[in-house]
């Protein structure tokens, strides 16, 4: 079967199989961003080439780069971070209780926002502005991750404590963070209860507004209830929660661009202009 436009392709790795789970001759919701990030009308180039006009065509006239794809930008060329919007507020599961939000296979993403600007911790922060809400500048960090992601989240951990968070974390955390030098409280797992002097949880003290930020990355088996708890009520109390090193390690990026106050503004027209001038 021959496309002459855009095709929208699924795929999905088992092992060292990849699978086609899907193949649509249509646009994805990848096309406007790429469109966007890179200020090439992609979705009106793949009409102008169903309708017959070859690329060669296309980029004679302009509407497409004289040459290349236009993936490949100035190095001076703004980042753009695109960031799924997942209402897991609206999620509930048999008994009522919030779902989890790690991602797995399903497709559970209503939407997407885009952020745009010169350096990568800014534009990750305006995603996140226009997805969730803004990234906290101060207050309580709570941090408990897998074994894997304990030796990534150091100097992370390390970042926010410099801009002046206060650390919490799971026992096995936050003996790690110690042994490198950063101060951390520990706090009571969900499947501990209350502590025999009337300690809470982590789950009680998300539920009462003492937690400010998130990380939990999934255990497996073996903690995979506690996180559940924590990331349930992170949705309902409206906490950012963070469930990968990675994401933490942008966030710390966005954190201390809103710090440094470097978030700016411009439209996408002047953002095309740009790369159109810079391409030229």
């Amino acid at each position: 079967m021959g496309v002459r436009g855009l095709i929208n392709i699924q795929f999905a790795m088992a092992g060292d199989i990849l699978y086609v789970l899907e193949a649509n001759p249509r646009a994805s919701r990848t096309v406007p961003f790429t469109s966007k990030a890179t200020a090439v009308p992609l979705a009106k180039a793949a009409a102008r080439i169903s309708l017959g006009s070859t690329i060669a065509e296309l980029r004679a006239e302009g509407l497409l780069p004289a040459t290349g794809d236009g993936g490949e930008l100035p190095l001076d060329a703004p980042i753009s971070v695109k960031e799924a919007v997942m209402p897991w507020t609206r999620f509930r599961d048999t008994s009522g209780r919030g779902v989890d939000t790690v991602l797995g296979p399903e497709m559970r993403s209503t939407g997407e926002v885009m952020g745009i600007d010169s350096v990568f911790g800014t534009a990750y922060a305006k995603s996140q502005a226009g997805a969730y809400g803004p990234l906290p500048t101060k207050g309580r960090a709570f941090i408990s991750v897998a074994n894997r992601d304990k030796r990534s989240m150091i100097f992370p951990a390390r970042e926010l404590v410099a801009h002046g968070f206060e650390l919490l974390a799971t026992s096995g955390t936050a003996e790690v963070l110690r042994r490198n030098g950063i101060n951390a409280t520990v706090v009571r797992k969900q499947s501990e209860g209350v502590g025999p002097n009337g300690e809470k949880t982590i789950v009680q003290l998300i539920h009462d507004g003492r937690v400010d930020l998130i990380v939990n990355t999934p255990y497996g088996t073996g903690g995979r209830l506690d996180g559940y708890d924590i990331r349930t009520a992170a949705v309902a109390r409206s906490v950012p929660c963070l469930t990968t090193v990675q994401a933490l390690a942008a966030a710390v990026q966005g954190i201390d661009a809103l710090t440094h106050g470097d978030v700016g503004v411009c439209s996408l027209q002047e953002h095309a202009e740009r790369l159109t001038a810079a391409r030229d």
